[in-house]
């Protein structure tokens, strides 16, 4: 027999980490709650958080919203039974909740100085409409689908964040740079504090040890 905590994982929204909320199911049939797909996917997103196949369309999952309503499971800090779809509402209301949440610190200070101005290269603003907090995937799929007839010659400000970046440099088709030179997170690449001629070096020395 499944324990308490395994029957509520198994219905466990993967993006907020709560009993599913008006279940969707996706292409690779992994579910979230409406809201969590709805969120996910405005920021960017087309892939599933927990297998990275694509998400494709949504369609609402009537089994899986069937069964949340009639499981019952068990709050842990009062110990009433109720349904599931109960239970997630119940939760962050129950007057039994512990509320002595654990304090974390360091493990131990550090003397190294703690960088300041260090510039965003997480989230990049489109340089046509100025909407902000797009990821490099998401400012790709934004400028395709908004801008695709919009005047080509903008800064980018993904490479204008780089630390070789000129600020001033315009492209001459920046769409066009855009996806050619921006599939992939500079982070999973890039080494931040070196200057492209040691990387240039680094990669030189590398390809005459092969």
């Amino acid at each position: 027999m499944a324990s308490q905590g395994s029957v509520e994982k198994l219905y466990t929204c993967p993006v907020c980490l709560e009993i599913f909320d008006n279940p969707v199911i996706v292409a690779c049939k992994h579910r979230l709650c409406k809201v969590c797909f709805d969120k996910y996917t405005e920021d960017g997103n087309d892939r599933c958080p927990i297998c990275r196949q694509p998400l494709g369309r949504a369609t609402v999952d009537e089994e899986m919203f069937h069964q949340i309503r009639t499981t019952r499971g068990t709050c842990p800090d009062c110990g009433h039974m109720m349904t599931l779809a109960s239970l997630r509402t119940h939760s962050a209301t129950c007057p039994h909740r512990n509320k002595n949440l654990p304090q974390f610190a360091p493990v131990a200070e550090t003397k190294q100085p703690i960088p300041r101005d260090v510039p965003n290269r997480a989230t990049f603003q489109c340089p046509y409409c100025q909407e902000r907090n797009l990821s490099i995937e998401g400012l790709l799929k934004h400028c395709n689908s908004q801008h695709r007839n919009a005047p080509a010659h903008v800064v980018c400000p993904v490479c204008a964040s780089m630390p070789w970046g000129d600020p001033n440099m315009k492209s001459g088709n920046f769409l066009q740079h855009l996806n050619m030179r921006h599939k992939f997170e500079y982070d999973t690449y890039v080494a931040y504090d070196v200057d492209d001629d040691k990387m240039l070096e680094e990669a030189l020395k590398a390809s005459m040890n092969q």
